[in-house]
């Protein structure tokens, strides 16, 4: 390709206007081919997905990959699907809608890239239902909107650190899924931040999941959710060491008042693929 390069396309992972940035839509007319126009009348996300497919074109994915980029592919496309409708619904703040609109770019961005990459290998793209049969209020309630969000964006982290061993016989999934995942780390902590800032200071570390900021009416209702996107995450054994021991260790200024829990808010567990979808199971359209 003359005027874009692998770099570029993974670039636009973390920063979907990094294709804007690389090539205008004069370079796209003039460069891109027959489906030159369509880049210039449509969306970068389009874009991306056609850029993909076309400078990935001779990747041959063994069915180990080929699932486990399908498998990312479904949390993408939920994700996705969320932050467009939360966008649409108004129900995000003035003040956090950045944020927002920061993310579900990113979202978008990873969702063509997949799809791009796997053409036709790319499963069935599947119907949400965000409010779980009309359990949740999330385009209505912002503290639902957020708890989602943040649930999403954990689940995120957990689900490709889960995969990136079965990406590692191909560089291009392997650099993809690390990518991915960095941008997923990224967008938790913004969420994470926009929680805890409305919630009181004594509930910051309430519940029974990880570093969650409490709001009992709203927690009560997601707990189903919530509880399947933590589960494992109160281990504390990595390499065979338990790190509690080591964190209980320190003393002086050193010292951690409990070394339990911050051993166990140190690390993000991996979950597999049985557990994170069926976690996009539950907002499966019945």
């Amino acid at each position: 390709m003359d005027n874009i390069n692998e770099q570029v396309l993974f670039d636009a992972l973390g920063d979907p206007e990094a294709l804007d940035k690389a090539l205008s839509r004069r370079q796209a007319f003039g460069s891109m081919g027959g489906w030159g126009k369509k880049l210039a009348l449509a969306s970068v996300p389009f874009g991306l997905a056609a850029l993909t497919r076309e400078a990935f074109a001779q990747q041959a994915f063994t069915d180990t990959v080929v699932n486990a980029l399908n498998f990312a592919l479904t949390l993408e496309r939920l994700e996705a699907e969320f932050y467009s409708m939360v966008l649409a619904s108004g129900v995000v703040p003035q003040a956090d809608r950045g944020i927002f609109e920061l993310i579900t770019a990113n979202e978008i961005a990873h969702r063509d890239f997949l799809e791009g990459l796997l053409g036709a290998q790319a499963a069935r793209r599947p119907q949400f239902d965000f409010t779980v049969g009309g359990t949740l209020d999330p385009f209505n309630d912002y503290p639902t909107t957020l708890i989602l969000t943040q649930g999403f964006e954990d689940a995120g982290v957990r689900a490709y650190k889960g995969q990136l061993g079965a990406l590692q016989g191909n560089a291009v999934a392997l650099t993809m899924g690390a990518r991915i995942h960095s941008v997923e780390a990224r967008q938790a902590s913004l969420v994470r931040r926009l929680r805890g800032e409305r919630v009181a200071p004594a509930n910051v570390e309430a519940g029974p999941w990880k570093g969650w900021p409490g709001q009992p009416l709203v927690d009560q209702q997601a707990a189903p959710f919530i509880s399947a996107i933590y589960a494992g995450e109160d281990n504390v054994v990595h390499a065979g060491v338990n790190v509690a021991t080591l964190a209980a260790a320190l003393t002086g200024d050193e010292a951690i008042d409990n070394p339990m829990v911050a051993a166990q808010e140190a690390f993000d567990e991996p979950l597999g693929l049985r557990e994170v979808l069926a976690i996009a199971g539950m907002f499966g359209q019945r």
